[in-house]
């Protein structure tokens, strides 16, 4: 039966494509849903931040009358502005192992970025680096952390098949709280009070100013990570949102930022990893109970995810980034935390590489981004 490849174009064609992978993984005991309210709202054209600067199509195939794949088509303008490329992307990719349905949901989206002109395809990434990324390939006996990708081996060897080349590879570390040397903390501790003499101070983020910490946060994040490869600076909006589902989950036990006499130079974001009790949540929903759930044992979980974690280069290597590592550790002892996973991480990153491994840190998955040239 021929594969048909179907437009998005409704709002119960909307509700199949954000379930299709959750019927896909039904019987999976490792995988996560994501929030359905979550996933709505990225896909709201009027809402979500990203819309003001991106075209997106959302494409569902279907196979004798059954959903069977998933994908999105995403030209997005800021990333080719400041890349001054002529890319798009692919994201919310899902599907069964069949390759003719991997095929078909390929040529629609580069079919769709085609006819915008443009002549290279990135992924996947759901919609840009600043969102979730990454087809994992290496470490599939694990269930994902927060806002971290999960797929089955198959997901790859169609993308290669289909003439997609590896990118960028990207790692995920997990620092394990009862591994880490003291003598680590200890150095971590010593180097925090000697910068606190020249003015530079750690302290911890405040939750109930979080969108106005955020803000602040803004100009050093897109400092910091300018020169990453597959960086797309925040827009004010986009930061807003941010704000807004951060803190829902966000604890500020794990939130801190480095001040030079006032003057913020460097920031790490940890979050709780809420998906140990999200797991169990059917389809994601969060209503009429889940969302209690959710909000009662956030501060709970056994695992936590670095999500961020940097400092303006001209105060790199002074032990900046030791001190926020050694912070989280303290907390997981603390807490009673098991471990923490710091991920992403570049595999082009040799600093951030050698301060996970200078912490004894297992790299334990491997996230790739695939590219491919449009003819």
């Amino acid at each position: 039966m021929k594969v048909e490849i179907v437009k998005v174009s409704d709002k119960n064609l909307k509700k199949q494509f954000i379930d299709f992978p959750h019927n896909l993984y039904k019987d999976d005991p490792l995988y996560v849903p994501e929030l359905y309210l979550a996933q709505n709202e990225m896909m709201d054209t009027k809402k979500y931040p990203l819309f003001e600067f991106s075209d997106v199509e959302f494409f569902i195939a279907k196979k004798n009358g059954k959903i069977v794949g998933r994908v999105a088509a995403i030209h997005n303008r800021n990333y080719n502005d400041y890349h001054k490329a002529n890319a798009g992307f692919f994201g919310f990719f899902d599907i069964i192992d069949d390759y003719e349905v991997t095929q078909a949901l390929l040529d629609a989206a580069t079919d769709y970025l085609k006819e915008k002109g443009l002549i290279e395809i990135i992924g996947p990434c759901n919609y840009s680096t600043n969102e979730t990324a990454g087809l994992l390939v290496e470490g599939y006996d694990k269930s994902p952390l927060v806002m971290m990708t999960y797929n089955k081996p198959y997901y790859a060897d169609h993308l290669e098949k289909y003439g997609f080349n590896k990118s960028m590879d990207l790692y995920a570390y997990m620092l394990w709280t009862k591994s880490v040397s003291d003598k680590s903390l200890r150095i971590a501790k010593a180097l925090e009070e000697r910068l606190k003499k020249s003015g530079i101070t750690i302290r911890n983020m405040n939750l109930k100013n979080l969108k106005e910490e955020v803000k602040n946060i803004k100009p050093i994040y897109n400092a910091i990570w300018q020169d990453n490869w597959g960086f797309v600076p925040f827009t004010d909006k986009e930061i807003n949102h941010l704000a807004d589902s951060l803190k829902m989950i966000a604890d500020d036990r794990w939130l801190y930022i480095a001040e030079d006499n006032g003057k913020i130079i460097g920031f790490n974001i940890t979050l709780p990893d809420i998906n140990q009790i999200t797991k169990g949540f059917k389809k994601g929903r969060l209503f009429p109970f889940n969302i209690i759930k959710l909000l009662l044992n956030k501060r709970k979980t056994k695992y936590v995810r670095i999500i961020a974690l940097g400092v303006l280069e001209e105060y790199r290597k002074k032990g900046i980034e030791a001190i926020f590592f050694a912070k989280n550790i303290e907390t997981a002892k603390e807490t009673g935390v098991l471990g923490g996973e710091a991920s992403w991480v570049l595999e082009a990153n040799d600093m951030m590489i050698k301060a996970a491994k200078n912490l004894n840190g297992e790299r334990y998955k491997t996230y790739r981004l695939y590219n491919k040239f449009l003819a």
